[in-house]
């Protein structure tokens, strides 16, 4: 415990799914946590429930006027920001290339890949301010390769443009003591999931070496180092959290 004492947080898409259970670790190590998301009344019922060190603020991570809101009221909460965890996303459509609409296409890499983009560029003056930060952008093995069991080329798109934001600002923030990575879940057990394969897991688990599906826990614990002082020596990096899927 106390792994984040003194530190600042927001973590979008926070009402639920892997959101929910970073906002909940990092309240529990002592950090304050704004949680972010559209979902307000989960969101609230989510940060009363971690208690006097978390506040929801409605969130649309798609504009970035609503970004530079969401750190202004943060700093006037809890004061300069230290970490961001951009984790709101979205799979999409399952379609093939040619069947993707342009619409399609747009809005999911507007949240996946611009929201990433504004929230990074939102909170990096208050890092300045703090001295040090660290940015945990969340992407997906659909960051690392494009075969990843459906067909979704606006998802793929979006999750390797954050891998290569991600690296291209760890390059040029780090002599400010501000650390950038990503990490790149396999299956994880979250409502996005289940939404998007109508089930919790089955064919699924056929392509996972550790034969199970995720809990949303096991990515937090990758991010909760991430965002600590534990890892001052780590940025610029992708950080795969698949049971070895990818290794096939």
């Amino acid at each position: 415990m106390g792994r984040l004492n003194g530190k600042v947080a927001i973590v979008s898409g926070a009402a639920r799914g892997m959101g929910a259970s970073h906002a909940r670790r990092f309240a529990e190590e002592g950090a304050r946590v704004a949680l972010t998301d559209l979902n307000q009344e989960s969101g609230a019922a989510l940060a009363k429930d971690i208690g006097k060190n978390a506040v929801f603020i409605r969130h649309d991570v798609t504009k970035f006027s609503e970004w530079t809101s969401v750190v202004d009221e943060v700093e006037k909460t809890f004061g300069p920001v230290n970490i961001l965890v951009n984790n709101a996303g979205v799979l999409g459509p399952i379609n093939t290339t040619a069947d993707l609409s342009e619409e399609d296409y747009l809005s999911v890499c507007a949240i996946n890949q611009h929201a990433q983009f504004f929230g990074m560029k939102a909170v990096l003056p208050s890092m300045l301010r703090a001295g040090q930060g660290s940015i945990v952008n969340i992407s997906s093995i659909a960051g690392i390769v494009a075969n990843y069991g459906f067909p979704s080329l606006a998802y793929v798109a979006s999750k390797f443009a954050v891998r290569g934001m991600t690296k291209a600002t760890a390059v040029e923030y780090g002599k400010h003591n501000i650390r950038v990575n990503s990490i790149h879940p396999g299956f994880i057990q979250t409502p996005m999931m289940v939404e998007a394969t109508n089930e919790e897991g089955g064919d699924a688990l056929a392509q996972i070496p550790l034969g199970r599906i995720a809990d949303p826990g096991e990515v937090t614990n990758l991010a909760l180092f991430l965002a600590s002082d534990e890892s001052s020596y780590i940025t610029g990096a992708e950080h795969v959290v698949d049971a070895g899927m990818i290794a096939q």
